[in-house]
C-alpha cells in the first residue's frame, strides 16, 4: 500500500507539469494578453475589470508620462493588436512590466520555479499577491462545496438504495419524476429561479442575496453569526444540491440493483439471511465502489463548474468568480495559480478515492493492480 501511494504521488509530478505546460502554451498563443488589455484602456476600450494594474511589483497605473508617450504616434507594424501608431519604446516598456521580455521558455521554467516553493506572484489588475487573493476567495469556496457535496451525498445515497429496494413502485416513480427534472434543467435557472421567489426577485423577500454573512455579522453573538451563516448560505447550496443529487442517485440505484441480481445474493438468500443484512451486509460494500470512484469529478464539478455559476448568480466573492474575471482579464498570474491549485486539488482526491475504496472492500489488492 504504501509502495502504491508513493507511486502515485510522484507519478503526479509528470502530470502536473504536462497540465501547465499545454494551458501556459495555449494562454500564450490565445489573443487579447495583458498588454493589449493595457493598449486598449490606452485607445479608450476599457476592457477590463479594474483600473489599476500591478507588474514587477510596482505600481502599474496609467502614469501622465505614459499617456504622454501613447499621443506620439510613430509609425511601424506591432505584433499587438490595437498597437499600431503607438512608439516601440512604449510598448517595450509595458512588456517589460508584464515580463513579456523574456523568451518563453525562459518565462515558463521561471514560473514553475515559483511555482515550486508556491509562489505565484502579483496580479496584473489587483495590487495584492496572487497567494493573497486565493486564500482571501477560498473560504467562501470551501463553504459551497463542502456543504453541497455533504447534502447532495446524504441525500443521493440512501434515496438510490430505497429506490433499488422499491423498483417500480410508486415511490420509485414519483422520485424518478423529481430526478429527471433535477437533472435536465441547468442549474443556473435553478439558482435564477431561487433567487425569483425567495430573495426578493419578485414574490418573497426572506433570504439575502448578497455575501455570506450580513455587514454587522462581527458584532453578533455566536449563536446569531451561526444563524446569520446559514440564512445567507441557504439558496447558493440549495442550487447546487438540487441539480447535483440526480446524477449520483441514479447511479446509486444502478449500482445496487446490479449487485442485487448476481449469484452470490441468490446464495445468501438460500441461507436464510435477512434481506437487511444482504442489503448491507454484502451488496453494500460491492455497490459503494463505483459511487466512492466518481467522488473526485463530483468535487471537482461542485468546487470548480458549480461554483463559478453560483457565485456570479449570489454575488459570492469566491474562487469561481475570480477565475471567471482573471480569465476575462487575462490576469495570468491569478489564471495559473487557480490552475495549479485544483489540479493539485484533483488529483489528491482521486487518490483519497481509491484508498476509500479499499477500506469499503478490503479484497481490493494495489499491488495486483500494479501488476506485482
Amino acid at each position: 500500500m504504501a509502495a502504491y501511494i508513493i507511486r502515485r504521488l510522484l507519478l503526479m509530478i509528470p502530470t502536473l507539469f504536462g497540465i501547465i505546460l499545454i494551458n501556459f502554451l495555449i494562454i500564450q498563443l490565445a489573443p487579447g494578453g495583458p498588454v493589449e488589455q493595457m493598449i486598449a484602456k490606452l485607445q479608450g476600450m476599457d476592457v477590463s475589470a479594474t483600473q489599476r494594474f500591478s507588474g514587477g511589483g510596482s505600481d502599474t497605473s496609467l502614469s501622465s508620462q505614459q499617456s504622454q508617450a501613447a499621443m506620439n504616434m510613430s509609425s511601424g507594424a506591432s505584433k499587438y493588436r490595437g498597437a499600431q501608431g503607438l512608439p516601440p519604446e512604449f510598448i517595450a516598456s509595458l512588456e517589460k512590466q508584464f515580463g513579456f521580455d523574456k523568451p518563453l521558455h525562459e518565462r515558463f521554467f521561471l514560473m514553475l520555479k515559483n511555482y515550486l516553493t508556491f509562489d505565484f506572484g502579483k496580479s496584473y489588475f489587483q495590487d495584492k499577491k496572487v497567494t493573497d487573493l486565493l486564500l482571501e476567495k477560498m473560504p467562501v469556496s470551501i463553504s459551497l462545496g463542502l456543504w453541497a457535496t455533504l447534502l447532495i451525498y446524504m441525500i443521493s445515497i440512501p434515496l438510490g438504495i430505497a429506490k433499488a429496494v422499491r423498483d417500480g413502485s410508486k415511490f420509485d416513480v414519483w422520485s424518478s419524476v423529481v430526478i429527471i427534472v433535477g437533472h435536465s434543467i441547468p442549474q443556473f435557472l435553478f439558482a435564477i429561479l431561487l433567487v425569483i421567489v425567495f430573495a426578493g426577485g419578485k414574490y418573497l423577500n426572506i433570504f439575502p442575496l448578497r455575501g455570506l454573512t450580513s455587514d454587522n455579522w462581527h458584532e453578533m453573538d455566536w449563536p446569531h453569526r451561526i444563524l446569520d451563516y446559514f440564512w445567507h448560505i441557504t439558496l447558493p447550496v440549495t442550487a447546487s444540491v438540487i441539480t447535483g443529487f440526480a446524477g449520483l442517485t441514479i447511479l446509486t440505484k444502478n449500482s445496487f440493483l446490479e449487485e442485487v441480481s448476481k449469484l452470490y445474493v441468490l446464495t445468501a438468500r438460500a441461507k436464510g439471511l435477512t434481506e437487511h443484512r444482504i442489503l448491507y451486509g454484502h451488496v453494500f460494500r460491492n455497490a459503494m465502489l463505483i459511487v466512492i470512484s466518481q467522488i473526485p469529478g463530483s468535487l471537482l464539478g461542485i468546487f470548480l463548474t458549480g461554483s463559478v455559476l453560483i457565485e456570479v448568480i449570489f454575488s459570492l466573492d469566491g474562487l469561481g468568480l475570480l477565475g471567471y474575471e482573471s480569465t476575462l482579464n487575462r490576469d495570468y498570474p491569478v489564471m495559473f495559480a487557480t490552475l495549479y491549485i485544483f489540479t493539485i486539488f484533483g488529483m489528491l482526491i482521486t487518490l483519497i478515492s481509491d484508498l476509500t475504496m479499499t477500506w469499503v472492500d478490503p479484497r481490493i489488492d494495489f499491488r495486483a493492480l500494479e501488476g506485482r
